[in-house]
């Protein structure tokens, strides 16, 4: 439940039951006259036995100045609730608890059933007819009042419909029957105020707060005039029903203030590999000629025995590509762009050494804790395969963070990195920032998802990584849009109400 939306609520009821959301009109009846009644009607219920015994026949109003209460207008009056009440009590279990629940019969109503807006049906239990018999003292009738009286739900309360047919209650519900179901609605209010919420709470010990029929009774109640009843009444449906309106649209914004920092930096970053971030000027240099050098360059080390040369991967397609790019942009896959795409090295942790093996929980917002970073036992032979270099490209293969990616900089002492991460080596004449910025895009994401193999713990291997595509603008643009998107990023998750 949004916070707003309930203060506003129980605002409403408050300034209700000080008399406040309604005027007072000398045409009302009076309320003295209206508790008269009441008490005539409940001794002629006693005397016909219809009610059972008790001492509560005589309604004593009571001065405000004697309690501590809230101020009401003078037309009112201070009542307790067991006073305007043929029966206040609790339901009970039935013999045998929860196995004697049937799939259908007589609805049995537990506490979970009982909200303030009415009945819910959801996971409802249901008794035989002999059960409900057995159990003929916490029978549900029309226009009763249910409360809950233990828990987390204790004060909830729900009226039942003037159409009802039949139910029973367990001991955490308490039946509120009446004595003139008139007043039901306006007290079905009071009950949801802060101010009978207060008196639920005051005096409760222990960690699992709970009502007696007792306590409930001597509840005090402000009751106007009838006639003014029915106007609080009108006046918090009203009300009510445009604070639920209210409460959706809170929902609503809230939803959007929680997911506006990355739906944002997704919508940014989708627009930016779409060239919609930046200008296409025909002064930038031609991207074909800028992939012909990188593929070149790669055959060179392939040549000389510094990379091994790959099998070559499916050509681009337009079935293939996602959205269109501007024309002076290629797709291309990111395996043709790297020069190796190599797995980490797994080393056991030591204590002290010369070199050190990055994690990816060492990695956290794209900055290197090198505080956390353990040493390693690796040999001298095998650190120039693996030591990390500037602008390495690593990536998470496995586990939870399949897919995180972190772009090496500030290198400050010398790392290899884990076993379960992928290092990424590309042609220097690619903007490494905008590769990055790629890394973390819905575009990205999307091919990792296609291509993840989904198991208790997901995993995703270099081949995947290997025929990602990639838009790739000229190089001039590629700066463009990265020093734009250094600017609008930060401004997504900084973002604060």
């Amino acid at each position: 439940m949004m916070i707003l939306a309930q203060n506003l609520r129980e605002s409403v009821l408050q300034a209700a039951i000080e008399g406040k959301l309604t005027v007072q009109l000398s045409t009302d009846s009076s309320t003295s006259i209206l508790l008269s009644e009441i008490t005539q009607t409940k001794k002629e219920l006693l005397s016909n036995k219809k009610i059972a015994k008790d001492s509560s026949c005589k309604i004593t109003p009571y001065d405000t100045d004697n309690i501590e209460a809230i101020e009401i207008p003078s037309s009112w009056k201070w009542i307790k609730l067991g006073e305007i009440c043929t029966k206040i009590g609790a339901g009970s279990t039935p013999s045998g608890g929860s196995k004697v629940y049937v799939s259908t019969g007589i609805k049995f109503l537990r506490e979970q059933n009982i909200h303030n807006k009415g009945l819910c049906y959801d996971g409802i239990a249901y008794i035989t007819n002999e059960t409900n018999a057995a159990m003929a003292n916490s029978q549900v009738q029309a226009q009763d009042i249910l409360l809950n009286i233990t828990g987390a739900s204790i004060g909830r309360n729900s009226l039942i419909p003037d159409d009802f047919d039949i139910a029973n209650v367990n001991q955490h519900v308490l039946i509120i029957r009446l004595v003139n179901v008139e007043l039901r609605h306006y007290v079905h209010w009071c009950l949801c105020s802060p101010f009978i919420f207060n008196q639920m709470l005051s005096g409760q010990k222990g960690d699992k707060p709970g009502l007696s029929a007792t306590r409930v009774s001597n509840f005090l109640l402000p009751i106007p005039p009838i006639e003014e009843q029915r106007r609080i009444v009108m006046r918090i449906e009203e009300l009510m029903q445009k604070i639920d309106g209210y409460e959706k649209t809170e929902q609503q914004l809230t939803v959007l203030k929680n997911n506006f920092p990355s739906d944002m930096r997704e919508a940014i970053l989708q627009s930016a590999l779409q060239g919609k971030l930046t200008e296409q000027l025909e002064t930038d240099s031609s991207v074909d000629e800028l992939l012909e050098l990188i593929f070149t360059e790669k055959e060179n080390l392939i040549l000389a025995g510094k990379i091994k040369k790959e099998k070559p991967l499916p050509a681009i397609t337009n079935k293939d590509v996602p959205f269109d790019i501007p024309v002076s942009w290629r797709w291309e896959r990111w395996g043709n762009l790297a020069n190796s795409i190599q797995y980490g090295y797994n080393a056991p942790a030591i204590p002290q050494g010369d070199i050190r093996m990055v994690r990816i929980s060492d990695i956290q917002d794209n900055i290197v804790d090198w505080s956390t970073v353990p040493y390693c036992q690796i040999s001298e032979k095998e650190i120039p395969a693996y030591l990390l270099a500037e602008n390495d490209l690593l990536f998470a293969r496995t586990g939870g963070t399949v897919g995180k990616s972190y772009l090496v900089t500030n290198m400050t002492e010398q790392a290899v990195y884990a076993g379960y991460l992928i290092r990424s080596n590309y042609n220097k004449k690619l903007c490494p920032q905008y590769l990055k910025y790629f890394m973390e895009s819905p575009l990205y994401w999307s091919q990792l998802r296609n291509g993840t193999t989904q198991t208790a713990q997901p995993n995703c291997n270099g081949k995947t990584l290997s025929k990602m595509m990639i838009p790739i603008p000229p190089i001039e643009e590629q700066q463009r849009i990265v020093k734009q998107l250094d600017i609008l990023l930060p401004l997504c998750d900084n973002f604060v109400e």
